[in-house]
């Protein structure tokens, strides 16, 4: 999800100064210093460490969890649904599949991660909604209101085109949502590769006084650039495809 990248730079932030606190690297604030609060700066150590962290972090999320799962689904549809109607169907069809092909428990179980998979998107979206507004709008709202307005806001269309075109209508609103997540995608990570990618944006001070780039290797830029290329052509044939009524 786009705004996952949000969350993700969000989520770092506190890590850094939990670490310079615990290791006494954020100076005091002189009595003589009327200016206003000191702004936080994180340390070179902080930064480095949050980095191990943080990759070992994704790399474990993803080449372990999120691998043997996918696999795991991958493995399970191709052996128990291949040759069959699944082709065509939708998330109503596919657990009528399941229950079908396999036993009424793969039907619950199936329902079950349509479920939670719902719940986490949602946790996703609300604190990444916040973060955004407190960081970028500077706009504060009890959590309570943002939790209310988030689940509204996801909710209301899904319950509206239920009610009014049904099960149909659903399937179509999903497939739109998933085209308008991919398409949104190149136009938030294109930033982020271009910040990271730029000396004036990834340059700090050591605590002797050096200044330490921390911009990606050229390597690690290209095959950024490569994918976040990769993306756009296949979004632009997407919506060529749609355009012209191709399935």
């Amino acid at each position: 999800m786009p705004h996952s990248l949000y969350l993700g730079s969000g989520i770092v932030q506190p890590r850094l100064k939990e670490y310079d606190t615990q290791h006494d690297n954020i100076p005091a604030a002189s009595e003589d210093d009327d200016s206003g609060p000191v702004k936080y700066r994180p340390s070179l150590a902080a930064v480095r460490s949050c980095m191990k962290y943080s990759i070992v972090e994704l790399s474990t999320s993803l080449f372990i969890f999120a691998l043997f799962v996918n696999s795991a689904i991958l493995i399970v549809a191709g052996a128990s649904l291949y040759n069959t109607d699944a082709a065509s169907a939708d998330l109503f069809g596919i657990h009528k599949l399941l229950a079908h092909q396999l036993a009424p428990v793969a039907g619950t179980i199936f329902a079950l991660a349509l479920l939670l998979s719902g719940i986490s998107a949602g946790i996703v979206c609300t604190i990444a909604g916040q973060m955004i507004c407190e960081g970028q709008l500077s706009w504060a709202v009890k959590p309570w209101v943002r939790r209310l307005m988030t689940r509204s806001i996801s909710i209301t269309p899904s319950i509206i085109i239920a009610g009014a075109v049904g099960q149909d209508g659903l399937s179509a609103a999903l497939d739109g949502s998933q085209v308008a997540l991919s398409v949104i995608l190149p136009f938030v990570s294109a930033p982020l590769i271009y910040f990271t990618c730029r000396n004036r944006y990834m340059t700090m001070s050591s605590s002797n006084g050096d200044l330490i780039s921390m911009r990606n290797h050229w390597f690690t830029a290209a095959i950024a650039i490569f994918i976040w290329l990769v993306i756009v052509v296949m979004n632009v044939a997407l919506l060529v495809l749609l355009g012209l009524g191709v399935d």
